[in-house]
């Protein structure tokens, strides 16, 4: 342990509150955290839990509609509640960073990459243009991002959910901060990726002796990062410790659930007939962006109460493939059916009815909800297009949906989404998605913004409804976790191919192909050395020399 003379934050009695029904309700209740240099400190619990707020608090921030009610936060020796804006805002972007959740929702669409990684460098004096450019470009490259030299000329809209991700991290290194808090910063990440990121994280924090708060969902990564780990539950610290002894011997029954969750495993279903017609048929369909060919030839089929996964590396083509099923992309070859007919290719030409049956939740709930309308307005506008229902009835079918997924009516149907959590976000996108009653739903990482014991109640809800209701589901996942919970057949891609396709049990059962037998070995372990290992066994050098300035 760090001795005193190394402390970089301490926190003391933090209590927040939260504006709601007009009136301050208390959310946070006087956590206590102090963090050395060159620690890293992991923050679990479920979604709610306070997780982000005591992050942000520790920058001096609070989102709208919270504020710090009491107690302390003291980084490197100023007190971050009682500093003026100015005082904290020289802090922020130089010797404190964040890395968001949601890297769509956090970077500026009109501006290129390069021109936001370089804005604190400039802004704080610590580089030059030209300097800080070099350097980004360099942290391009050890972060594994594609065609460093050139990615950062180009807009957020250009690049991939975890290409832009990876984009946010190098941003956040780019002034060599003495605290990050990451928050999630691996939630959009294909596990290969995950693995090159988590490294470099973890080389840069022990290079420059940074300290760090790690908030994530995901056990097996924390496993990885953090020297301690706090786990904490609406709002409220339940235990803390080194993470070897955590793991290995939680003390709290909140912890040890934590530690059991994944126990859902689907029942495996019978093969389809085989002169069953499928409902949805990706037919030798290519798609290119401009001149950019994305997808090559890409053929599979899902059957009526069955579902297929979809997984593979970021720009694999997932999205897309999933893009052209919608007709968000007309393809430049192939075709689309539905229950045995050709879709027009544009969705602009398809029928209300066609529109209705499949439908889509995305990835970042961030984006894909409208943040000016409240949670009724956003569930019930599906409704009242597809059904014509109005009134009270309509309130009524609303009200069923946040049932379905886990929300209190009473308490939700007003709120907007700034009022929610990522994981309350991405259940109004299920939600939303349910409100067409669609034949077909295509979940594009569907959990990935869900702590674990939500993330398996949403896969036991979504196999209910595939059961009730007879549904199809398109998973594009990069947590095999999933895929082996919930999947009838998986469908592997690389590079807009489709290399490897088959039933689940036989996916997963050796002999692979190469590509697959990577994506498996992959997957974090439970095991605080199973990514020093695994970087061992493949030979990998030391990603953390991205930090050195050149």
């Amino acid at each position: 342990m760090a001795d005193e003379k190394s402390v970089l934050l301490t926190v003391k009695d933090l209590r927040i509150e939260g504006y709601s029904d007009e009136k301050w309700i208390e959310i946070v209740h006087g956590v206590d955290l102090t963090l050395h240099r060159g620690e890293v400190m992991g923050l679990i619990g479920e979604s709610g839990a306070g997780k982000s707020t005591i992050g942000l608090a520790a920058m001096g921030f609070t989102r709208d509609g919270c504020r710090i009610s009491n107690g302390t936060v003291e980084f490197d020796g100023m007190e971050l509640t009682s500093a003026t804006r100015s005082e904290r805002r020289a802090l922020r972007g130089s010797r404190i960073a964040y890395v968001a959740q949601s890297a769509a929702a956090s970077f500026n669409p009109a501006h290129k990459l390069i021109d936001q990684h370089t804005e604190a460098p400039l802004l704080h004096k610590i580089d030059t243009k030209d300097e800080s450019t070099k350097d980004a470009i360099e942290l391009y490259r050890r972060l594994r991002l594609p065609n460093p030299e050139e990615i950062g000329f180009r807009y957020p809209h250009q690049v991939s959910g975890g290409q832009l991700q990876r984009a946010m991290t190098a941003m956040a290194m780019a002034c060599r901060p003495d605290l990050i808090i990451f928050d999630e910063p691996t939630t959009a990440l294909d596990v290969t990726t995950q693995i090159e990121v988590l490294a470099a994280i973890r080389d840069i924090v022990d290079q420059f002796n940074t300290a760090a708060l790690y908030i994530t969902h995901d056990l097996a990564v924390v496993a990885q990062m953090a020297d301690r780990i706090k786990v904490l539950l609406k709002g409220d610290e339940v235990e803390e410790a080194e993470t070897r002894k955590m793991l290995e011997d939680p003390q709290e029954e909140y912890t040890k659930t934590l530690w059991a969750v994944r126990s859902f495993k689907r029942k495996p279903k019978p093969a389809p007939k085989k002169d069953e017609t499928p409902l949805v048929t990706v037919r030798n369909v290519s798609a290119a962006y401009g001149d950019t060919k994305v997808l090559d030839d890409v053929s599979f089929d899902i059957y009526r109460g069955r579902t297929v996964a979809v997984v593979g590396e970021s720009g694999s083509g997932k999205s897309t493939t999933a893009r052209c099923i919608t007709g968000l992309l007309p393809p430049i070859g192939g075709e689309i059916l539905f229950d045995g007919k050709v879709l027009p290719p544009r969705y602009q030409d398809r029928t209300k009815d066609q529109l209705r049956q499949a439908q889509m939740i995305y990835q970042m709930a961030d984006t894909a909800l409208n943040p000016k309308k409240k949670i009724g307005e956003i569930i019930g506008r599906p409704i009242e297009f597809y059904s014509g229902v109005t009134g009270a009835e309509l309130k009524k079918r609303v009200d069923q949906l946040l049932d379905q997924i886990e929300l209190e009516p009473s308490l939700y149907y007003h709120r907007l989404p700034s009022e929610l959590s990522g994981g309350q976000k991405q259940r109004i996108g299920i939600a939303r998605a349910l409100a067409a009653e669609p034949a077909f739903i295509i979940c594009d990482e569907v959990t990935s913004a869900l702590d674990q014991l939500v993330a398996e109640g949403i896969l036991r809800l979504l196999d209910k409804l595939q059961k009730d209701l007879n549904l199809a589901y398109m998973f594009i996942t990069h947590d095999l976790a999933t895929v082996r919970s919930i999947a009838d057949e998986v469908v592997v891609m690389k590079e807009g191919k489709v290399v490897e396709q088959g039933p689940k049990d036989v996916m997963f059962k050796p002999p692979h192909h190469e590509y697959t037998d990577l994506l498996l070995s992959s997957v974090p372990e439970m095991d605080p050395d199973w990514l020093s290992n695994l970087l061992d066994e493949r030979g990998v050098d030391n990603i953390g020399e991205a930090a050195n300035k050149s």
